[in-house]
Order: structure tokens, then sequence, then C-alpha cells
């Protein structure tokens, strides 16, 4: 079956709106007309009454035996003048003394209604009769002496509905056919600007079209979330819900409500976009895009498009934890070869005595800085770190110094050893390229973790190159690198993230040409966990 165009339906459905509008209100005004009119009879029924009734030659008449000889005449007279359907004047006997039919007069009137006439009351009622309803005006005859002689009654019909009508049938006319008109020009056009606000689609195309999005917003394997300007949600795919670990139906309602730490409404407030930006919500590592939702360079929303990132980025800190490993093998692999070959050579040389000395000392000292770090450092991981750390600063040149009074027994709440290995190997390895332009004898690193019950402090310290005071407002942003050979701009990045993960503060002190120092704590209470996108 052949789809009705919807411009066509909304001329119609329009044009007859119009229709039944100018039926209402021409209803109304026939209404209100015919209550002006039955008003204006009133008032001139009950004005001709009073001047019947004061006329002398009236009240003479009354008063003699057939004396409607000459009150009928009268009676008649003032009838057409006042445009009175008809006039009838009683003695106080009910005699009619006049009436539009002539058979009438000088018979007794037997009106159910005209009884308080004769009681000097004035007064109005309605009949209805052959010709219709007819008002009727009542007023009595008093002589001289103020005494009733008889009664005067006055009666014009009412005007019907189609009366009316007929009445005014060219105006209505006329107001019909410039309504109807009007009322098809306007209804196209109202029909054709809605049609182009619907981009010229056809009802059942948008049906399609909504159920084709919502399914592919539901099939993404990103989360999308939407908000209008009063931040409410618009859009919650089924990615987002299960990222979020958000059940039941959201839409309508608050964002905050849903997402108590959201940033999402930031983008509404800043109409400013922010990509690829890795956040923590509730243990895991998110990757979240937001950007404003703009309408003809209007602003209407923002929505966000994230991403769970938390398998493949502990995955990548496991390879980093490994890479650590390695790298402090390959650095004590080296360092051991060349003693090895300095003992062989000191062996072919005679020289036994020294070979064996240095054998000693090379065994005591591996063994003594495995002691300690196992001693402060309670987790493999980092222990593995630090030792991998300061044999790359042998390897260097560079002397990596741990505080003798450094301590790590537990983590802080939300981290694990996975983040100190990343936080800790980045400021380290930062520190390493400091000294990559420093022309520096003495190069040291000095690096301290102090753990209480309140708060865990890391210290790294290091007397390179420094950074220059107008780049140490950017060194946490994301792809900035202060010239660091083969920096890519995401080391320090990612200890901001870390930081914020465990609720922490950092802090950075840097002089060009004398060294950086960061300092890092994290309270070990427990807080209240926000989310956030």
């Amino acid at each position: 079956m052949k789809q009705i165009p919807i411009l066509w339906k909304i001329t119609v459905l329009s044009y007859a709106v119009v229709v039944f509008s100018l039926l209402i209100g021409g209803l109304v005004v026939i209404v209100n007309i015919q209550e002006v009119e039955e008003r204006e009879l009133r008032l001139r029924s009950m004005n001709t009454a009073r001047t019947v009734a004061e006329l002398s030659d009236i009240k003479k008449g009354v008063q003699k035996p057939e004396g409607w000889k000459t009150v009928n005449p009268i009676a008649e007279k003032i009838q057409i003048i006042n445009d009175t359907d008809y006039i009838v004047i009683m003695d106080m006997e009910r005699i009619r003394y006049s009436h539009p039919v002539n058979e009438m007069i000088g018979k007794p009137s037997e009106g159910e209604d005209e009884a308080s006439a004769f009681a000097e009351h004035i007064y109005f009622s309605k009949a209805k009769g052959e010709v219709g309803i007819v008002l009727r005006a009542f007023f009595p005859i008093k002589d001289a002496d103020l005494n009733q002689i008889g009664v005067v009654m006055v009666g014009n019909k009412v005007p019907s509905f189609s009366e009316i009508m007929m009445g005014l049938i060219k105006e209505i006319l006329f107001i019909v056919m410039l309504t109807l008109i009007f009322g098809l020009i306007g209804s196209y056009m109202l029909a054709k600007q809605i049609k182009k606000q619907m981009f010229q689609l056809e009802p059942y195309e948008i049906k399609r079209i909504v159920e084709e999005r919502t399914a592919t917003f539901h099939s993404l394997n990103e989360g999308v979330i939407a908000i209008d300007n009063h931040e409410i949600i618009t859009i919650f795919n089924e990615k987002a819900k299960k990222i979020f670990d958000v059940k039941g139906n959201v839409i309508g309602q608050p964002i905050r409500s849903i997402i108590k730490d959201t940033r999402l409404p930031e983008i509404v407030e800043r109409n400013q976009a922010v990509y690829n930006e890795q956040i923590i919500v509730s243990g895991k590592v998110i990757m979240s895009t937001r950007i404003p939702i703009r309408k003809e360079k209007e602003l209407i929303g923002a929505v966000a498009i994230c991403q769970d990132r938390t398998e493949v980025t502990k995955l990548a800190e496991e390879l980093t934890g490994v890479r650590n490993f390695v790298e402090a093998l390959r650095v004590q692999n080296h360092e051991h070869m060349n003693k090895l070959h300095t003992i062989a050579g000191l062996i072919q040389l005679g020289k036994t005595e020294k070979a064996l000395h240095l054998a000693f000392d090379t065994s005591e000292e591996q063994e003594c800085i495995s002691l300690f770090l196992n001693e402060i450092i309670k987790d493999d991981a980092v222990a593995g770190l630090l030792l991998s750390k300061v044999r790359r600063g042998k390897e260097l040149g560079i002397a990596v110094i741990i505080d003798q009074n450094s301590n790590l027994e537990f983590f802080p709440n939300q981290l694990d050893h996975h983040d100190l290995v990343l936080l800790l190997g980045n400021l380290i390895e930062n520190a390493f390229g400091a000294f990559e332009s420093a022309e520096i004898e003495d190069k040291r690193i000095e690096i301290s973790i102090e753990q209480t019950a309140d708060m865990c402090s890391i210290l790294i310290e290091d007397n390179g190159c420094g950074i220059q005071e107008g780049q140490l407002q950017r060194v946490f942003e994301k792809g900035f690198t202060a010239g660091k050979l083969g920096g890519t701009g995401y080391g320090l990045f990612l200890v901001k993230q870390i930081v914020e993960k465990g609720r922490g503060q950092i802090q950075i002190s840097s002089f060009e040409g004398e060294g950086t120092t960061f300092i890092i704590t994290f309270p070990m209470e427990e807080e209240e966990e926000l989310d956030g996108i």
C-alpha cells in the first residue's frame, strides 16, 4: 500500500483544525449575538410597555366599556413605530383592549404568566409559541391616583439561531472564504516547514533511521554517552553500561546522578573537545574522548566515547616489568663479563691474589645490594626495578643512591606493583635523560621511598640539566618532551595518571643547570571512590 506523503497529511490535518476552529468560533459568535439581541429586545419591549402605559388615551380607554375601539388603533400605531411584534392591553378583568388578532379583542385572557402583572409587578417572561420563543414585557397601567386599572404586555419574538445566521449570511460567507483560503495557504506552509525540519523525511523513514542508529549504538565496542545542554542523558549504550556498571534505562536522567564525578558536563561549559584522555574509573583504565555536539554552530550537548583499556594496560605494565628485569639482567651480565675478563687477565699475569680479591668484592657487592633491597622493599617487582636502575646507572656513569631509611611494605589504596613499577621506572628514566646534555662529573640520582600508616612518600632527585622555567608547567602534558633524546612525551603523563588514581599529590621543583626533584605522596587511608568520564 502506497504511503501518503507526510506533507499532505500535515496539510489536511492543520486545515481540518482551521475549519473546526472556525466552526467553533462561529457558534460562539452567533450565540453571543443572540444574547445581545435578547438584551436589546428586553430593553425595547419594556420601554414600549412603559410608553403605552403612560398614555392618557390608553388610561381613559381602559376604563370605558368597549374602550378597545380607541385603544387598539393607538396600540397598532405604536407597534409599527417601535417595531414590536404585538401589544396587548388588558383591564383589571383581563379583558383584552388590543390584540394582533381582532377576534380576540373584547375577550378575557387566560395566560398563565399574567397573574403577577395584575399585582403591580413589572417583569419579563418567555413563552414558546407557534412562531417560536417570544419575550414578553409586563407593565401596570395606573390612573392619576396611582390605582392600577390595567396591564400592558409587549411581545417580541426572539430571533432563532438559523435566523441570525441568515441575517449574517453575507458576512459569514466572506469570513469563511477568507479563512479557508488563508487556512489552506498557512497549512501548506506549516507542513512544508515541518517537512524541512524533518530533513524531508517521511515518518516511516525516520522510524527506520532511529531503529538502525539505536541498534548501531548498542552494538559498538565503545561506550557512547551523550547529554543535552541541561546535563540530561540522551544516549547511554550497552557497552557504556557495562564499563560503568550501570543497569536499567537511564535515558532522561541527570548524568551526575548516574556517574558521580562525571567530566562530560565540562565539555558543555567549555565548548571544547578532549581527545584520547586516559582516566581511572572504579579501578578500570578508561580511554575517553569527549566532544561537544553542535547544530548550525549552536551547542546542544556533548558526547563521550569510552574504551576500557584495563586489560591492555595490565599487559603493557607486565611487559614493562619484564623489560625492566631483562634490562637488569643485561646490565648485570655486561658488568660481570667485564669483571670476569679482568679476573682472567689478572690470573694470566700471575696475580692470583688480586684476582681472588676482586672476585670476592664483586660477589659481596652484589649480595649486599640484593639483600638491602629485599629488606626495605617487600615487593619483588619494585625491588627488581630498583636493582636494574642501580646497575643501569653504573653503566652510564651515574650513581643511583637509594636512601638507607627507605621502606615499602604494602601499596597505597587503588595502586599495585604495576603502578609503582611504571611510576618509578618513568621518573628514574627521566632522571637518566637529564644527564644526556649535562657536562657533570659527579652525576647522582637519589631515591627515597618512605611509608607510614597514613602516607607513602616517594622522592626522586637528580643533579642534571634541570627544566626550563617556561616548560615546568607543561611537563605532565601528553606528548610534551623537554628535549630528551628518543622521548615520547608519555612518561610523566602516565605518572600523573597513576598519582590521580592513588588520590595522591605530586610536587616538582627544578632549576636549570642544577637538577630536578619530584616528591609524590599517597594517602594510605581508604577514601570514597568516585567515578568520572
